[in-house]
């Protein structure tokens, strides 16, 4: 088990690396699913042998209470419907935190439950803010859980220049589930995950 890195120097990579998908050329990305509520875009991830996922919708509400539900705290377990534990492990600073998190089987259960534990960072940018996360080596791993990793992921959420009280957000994926799964089953489940995931938020933000 690795011990926690200094938060300020990887809070700052982090930050980057995001920035760095966010600047990536339309051309490079394919259509992987599309609902009306967001298109999800898929490339070859540079950090694994699977794929690094963009999704994109516009959300009726303001920027920060978007966040608010996205990020670690108590909003988020209530609406999204993979997650079903959250532990805060280590608070840095008010934006800085490293949770450990449980999500639920997949596909008929194919894919099993798994573990995570992540180092989350939220931050401004531009008008809004970006949420982002990287998963840590630490901490024992739970009995029944495969552990999974996140390479770098993270939100941006901006607020619309002529309609400010909906926002533009804009989410890179990129989990490696690991276990021995079909890489196919894996793919199916992260389009339908993150096309899931916007209209469950938006459901969350009209209650």
């Amino acid at each position: 088990m690795d011990p926690l890195p200094n938060p300020a120097p990887l809070a700052a990579r982090l930050r980057n690396t995001l920035v760095q998908y966010h600047g990536i050329g339309d051309g490079e990305w394919r259509v992987a699913k599309k609902t009306k509520d967001a298109t999800v875009w898929r490339k070859p991830s540079e950090e694994f042998s699977g794929y690094l996922y963009k999704a994109q919708g516009v959300v009726e509400d303001v920027t920060n209470r978007i966040v608010d539900h996205i990020r670690p705290g108590p909003y988020r377990l209530d609406w999204d419907s993979l997650m079903t534990s959250m532990d805060i492990m280590e608070t840095f600073e008010e934006n800085c935190c490293v949770m450990r998190y449980t999500t639920a089987g997949q596909l008929w259960n194919i894919i099993a439950p798994r573990e995570f534990v992540d180092f989350s960072y939220t931050t401004s940018y531009e008008d809004g803010l970006l949420t982002c996360g990287l998963s840590l080596d630490y901490g024992e791993v739970r009995p029944n859980f495969v552990r999974g990793f996140n390479h770098p992921c993270g939100w941006f959420c901006v607020p619309l220049k002529d309609c400010p009280n909906h926002s533009l957000l804009t989410g890179y994926i990129q989990t490696e589930l690991r276990g021995m799964l079909p890489q196919s089953a894996v793919d199916t489940a992260m389009s339908s995950t993150l096309a899931n995931f916007y209209s469950d938020l938006k459901k969350a933000l009209k209650t």
